[in-house]
Order: C-alpha cells, then sequence, then structure tokens
C-alpha cells in the first residue's frame, strides 16, 4: 500500500495513457456484484426502509475494494488464481475444506445469475422460467466457449455500461429525493426490523466467487516485474478495482433510490421482482417498466458468465487442472453446477425467496473465502517482498472480522431466529 504516501503518483496514474492498457478485470468482476441477488436485497431495503440503508452499500463496497485488491495482488504477483495457490500452500485437508465449501456456493450463485436471466425474459416476453432458465443457461454457455477472454470481457464492460445507464434513465423517471437520501450514503441507520435486511445486502455484494475470480481474470493483463515499477503496476491493478467496485457502489446505491422513490413513498413493500416489475407501471410508468426489465436481463445474463467463468477456474484449480476451455474438466465445470440450479428453477421454486437464501448460502461459505486470501497474502514464500504488510493484514483482519460477524447474525437471525430470512 505505498501508493496511500504517494497521491501525487495515484493522480497522475490515473491519467495515464497507459492505464488503459489495466484497465477491465475489474469491470468484469463488478457485474457480479449488481447481480439478481443485489436486485432482490436493494428492492427489499428501499421499498420497506426508504433511503435509509444506502450506507450499508458505502461501508460494503468499501469492504469489496480491500479484499478485491488483495485477491487481485496475490494473482498478479503469483501468476496463480486463489484455487491454484490454496491447492499449492495448504494441507490437502485445508484443501478439500475449502473447495468442498465452494460447491453449494457456486451453485446458489448459478442460481442467482440465472434466475434473474428468466425473471428477464418473463418480465420483457412472458417466456416462463421454466423455459427461460435452460435457456439462460445455453447462451451463456455458448457465450464462453464461442469468444475469447477479451471478446467476453468487451461484452460485460458494455452489459455493466448498459445497466449504469438503464438506471440513470430510471432515476430521471422517478426522481429521488436526493437531498434526503444524501446524509444516509454516510451516516449508519439501523433498528431491529431492518438488520437482517442490512445484512443481506451487504452478503450480496461481498461474494466468494468474485474473489476466485478476480484474483484469475487480473492474469489476462502482462504484469512484466522485471526491471519495471512495481509500486506503479499495483497502483494501475489498485485503479481498476477502484473505478470499477466504484461504479458497481453507484448502480446498487441507485437500486435503492428507485425502490425508495417508487415503493417506499407510495407504501408498496416488494415481496418479489415480477411484482416491482409489475407495480413500476402504474407508479412511473411503462418506460420505468420496460428499462427495468431489460436491466435485469441484462444482468442475469452478464453476470451468469462472470459466475460460470469463476465455477470453471475453481474447478480446475483445486482439481490441478489446466483452465482450457477446450478441456473436458472446464466444460464440466461450467455446466455440472449450473444444472442443480436450472432444476430448481424448473420445478418451480418461490424466485424471490430463492434469491434471498441465496445470499445466505454464500455467507456460509465467505470465510472460508476470507481467510486462506489473508493468510496467503503475509507469506513472503508465496508473495515475497510484495507481501501484505502489518497496517493492511490488520485492516484485512478487521474486515474479515466484521463481515463474518455480520453473517454469522444472519444466519442465526435466518435459522433460528424465527425471522424467516429477509
Amino acid at each position: 500500500m505505498r501508493s496511500a504516501s504517494r497521491p501525487h503518483g495515484f493522480a497522475r496514474d490515473l491519467f495515464s495513457r497507459e492505464l488503459l492498457r489495466y484497465l477491465g478485470p475489474g469491470f468484469v468482476v463488478t457485474i457480479g456484484f449488481i447481480d439478481p441477488g443485489n436486485w432482490a436485497t436493494n428492492m427489499a431495503g428501499g421499498s420497506q426502509f426508504g433511503y435509509t440503508l444506502l450506507w450499508v452499500i458505502t461501508l460494503s463496497t468499501l469492504m469489496l475494494i480491500f479484499l478485491q485488491h488483495i485477491a487481485a495482488r496475490l494473482g498478479v504477483v503469483t501468476g496463480r488464481s486463489l484455487a491454484v495457490n490454496i491447492r499449492s500452500h495448504f494441507s490437502r485437508p485445508l484443501v478439500w475444506l475449502f473447495g468442498l465449501s465452494m460447491v453449494p456456493a457456486l451453485v446458489a450463485t448459478s442460481l442467482a445469475e440465472i434466475l434473474g436471466g428468466a425473471l428477464g425474459f418473463q418480465i420483457l416476453f412472458h417466456i416462463p422460467l421454466w423455459a427461460g432458465a435452460p435457456l439462460t443457461l445455453a447462451l451463456v454457455v455458448l457465450a464462453i466457449l464461442g469468444q475469447r477472454y477479451d471478446q467476453l470481457e468487451r461484452l460485460i464492460v458494455v452489459f455493466l455500461a448498459f445497466i449504469a445507464a438503464a438506471y440513470v434513465v430510471e432515476l430521471f423517471i422517478v426522481k429521488p429525493d436526493m437531498a434526503a437520501a444524501a446524509p444516509h450514503w454516510f451516516i449508519p441507520s439501523l433498528s431491529g426490523a431492518s438488520i437482517l435486511i442490512a445484512m443481506g445486502m451487504l452478503g450480496a455484494i461481498v461474494m466468494p466467487h468474485n474473489i476466485y475470480l478476480h484474483s484469475n481474470t487480473i492474469q489476462s493483463r502482462e504484469w512484466d516485474f522485471g526491471g519495471a515499477d512495481q509500486t506503479r503496476l499495483m497502483r494501475f491493478e489498485l485503479i481498476d478495482t477502484t473505478l470499477s467496485m466504484s461504479m458497481g457502489w453507484l448502480v446498487n446505491s441507485a437500486m435503492i433510490l428507485v425502490a425508495a422513490a417508487v415503493f417506499f413513498r407510495n407504501g408498496v413493500s416488494v415481496s418479489s421482482i415480477q411484482q416491482a416489475s409489475e407495480t413500476l407501471r402504474p407508479l412511473a410508468g411503462p418506460l420505468a417498466q420496460l428499462i427495468f426489465g431489460l436491466a435485469l436481463l441484462v444482468a442475469g445474463l452478464a453476470s451468469s458468465i462472470t459466475s460460470s467463468l469463476a465455477t470453471a477456474n475453481v474447478v480446475t484449480g483445486y482439481l490441478g487442472r489446466p483452465e482450457d476451455p477446450h478441456s473436458r474438466t472446464y466444460r464440466l465445470g461450467l455446466i455440472a453446477l449450473a444444472l442443480p440450479a436450472v432444476v430448481l428453477i424448473v420445478i418451480g421454486l418461490n424466485a424471490y425467496r430463492a434469491l434471498i437464501l441465496s445470499q445466505v448460502v454464500l455467507s456460509v461459505q465467505l470465510p472460508l473465502t476470507i481467510i486462506p486470501l489473508l493468510v496467503l497474502s503475509r507469506r513472503r514464500k508465496v508473495m515475497g517482498d510484495m507481501k501484505m504488510g502489518s497496517v493492511g493484514a490488520l485492516i484485512g483482519w478487521s474486515v474479515a472480522a466484521v463481515i463474518i460477524g455480520l453473517n454469522v447474525f444472519l444466519l442465526y437471525e435466518t435459522f433460528a431466529g424465527g425471522s424467516g430470512g429477509v
């Protein structure tokens, strides 16, 4: 974190033409935390509590920037993903623990992303969920196997830009009270009624598969440390991470602003994404409903692509196989863990409830991703001179403690507290 002591260097690199070569991997990861799971939690938060939970988006994003920076740094320095590093540097029982714990998390992630695409098809084209789910999966697999990574990256960045633009238009349509909303981005406000939704929002932003994904996608750039200014290269990575995650902060904030301005203002509590879409028409007009459906479809397809990329990387990394899209292991990883999600959707599960519970499953796994990441980042054997310092470690373990503590409480409230979830 030497760049923190040289703000002029950070500012100079922010406007450097060379920076353009390194931008991209962070934006691919960002699409994962504006996925349908985020739509569900943000819609619930905005419709029930207005603007008061905007601070959760700010806090979660700051934590996310730190963790994603550490994950990307690990990938840059070692030239290997988090999954491969765990396989190489931990004992076999721990490798099995970390690897097997990712299986339900990846299934839950696929469930949320594919369900989002299916909901988009249903809202826009009246295609039933049982048909929209396999259609979404088929389009995702074709996109991944039919395109090079650089083409996929450009496609996902375009998708991300479309979602952001869609919500800018939504904001102009619904006209939220920005003066009333502004303090809530920075001033925490929490009650017994809102704490569960607040933690669900946090869990929907800090997702384990995205940490694995960033440690892998960052290697798409040529990080030549031989004779290069390592500090400057790390600043390029940090700028990419910060800019992309900040864009995610804007989109997640916009989701809450729209839900608060349309639903909370009119006393409507959202219980499903379909209901949110249908209610938008009489309250905000048909254009708002159309943009909502288009953005949801794009978010579902784009996040399904990134979750499938993460799944393939985790499967090949933990099994010690090359990450080759033409290999049987890679293709198996793309499809095998997505099929249970498709089956659950086809048999007619409660879509809104499924989106929320998928975030709970991710909460269970999250500590088993954060802990090995921080341990590896502190090992000189792994990171060399680029290992995380004492201050970074203190921040990292503090962030981990907050996230783990909140998620443990979320699990307790969901399964033992009698609340029944978000």
